[in-house]
């Protein structure tokens, strides 16, 4: 394609960037929608407050999100390590990608639980339904909607975090921009590689929007 990178090449980058984006996303949504769901419900006015606890898991998602994400990327080395046998490599790098999308995602996914209708939650507990039975029958089904839509927006911005990753050797077609574009002043590879990136947001947000719309029968 290029005098310093081959069309394989870009194409094994994307291939990485997707198993980093995909593994690491479904990871953030699995962690992430049960600890929203905590803090819904812990809240002040949720199905079970718990003040302490919901102060407690807040701060802890507040902390982990509040730390720009290369920086996340190396602190979290020696649990990366622990995790995956290395730092480096695509599959080292879903560990700090999963650990950033997870409290992302749980606050997104907590202000769509937060604008259920609070009437329906209300029947349900009137005709005994247990906490679980809200959760399930009533919180995520109403939220579902926001919910996929959260999720998109997560999926994006780990494809902006997994390019990142690139810095530290994870990697994809950010580590591709670095080697060939940065490293060898190669401007058609960072081209190619911005390129690629806008075609894979836009493919994410376009499926994304269209699965959320299925889900709204408002």
């Amino acid at each position: 394609m290029f005098a310093n990178v081959s069309s394989a090449e870009v194409m094994t980058a994307l291939g990485q960037t997707l198993e980093m984006v995909g593994v690491a996303g479904l990871i953030g949504f699995i962690c992430g929608l049960p600890l929203a769901l905590l803090l819904v419900a812990t809240s002040r006015n949720g199905i079970a407050p718990q003040t302490g606890i919901n102060r407690v898991l807040g701060g802890i998602v507040n902390g982990v999100r509040s730390v720009p994400f290369i920086i996340l990327l190396v602190a979290l080395i020696p649990l990366t390590r622990l995790i995956a046998g290395s730092s480096i490599g695509t599959v080292a790098a879903i560990v700090p990608l999963a650990i950033g999308a997870t409290p992302y995602f749980a606050r997104i996914a907590e202000v769509s639980l937060r604008d259920v209708d609070s009437g329906l939650v209300e029947a349900v507990r009137a005709m005994g339904g247990s906490r679980l039975a809200i959760m399930r029958e009533v919180l995520v089904p109403e939220a579902l909607p926001g919910l996929v839509a959260g999720f998109v927006v997560t999926l994006v911005t780990l494809i902006g975090s997994s390019a990142m990753a690139g810095v530290v050797g994870a990697g994809g077609l950010g580590d591709l921009a670095i080697r060939y574009g940065y490293d060898e002043f190669d401007t058609g590879v960072i081209i190619v590689v911005v390129a690629v990136l806008i075609v894979l947001v836009c493919g994410v947000q376009f499926l994304g929007d269209r699965l959320a719309a299925r889900f709204d029968h408002r």
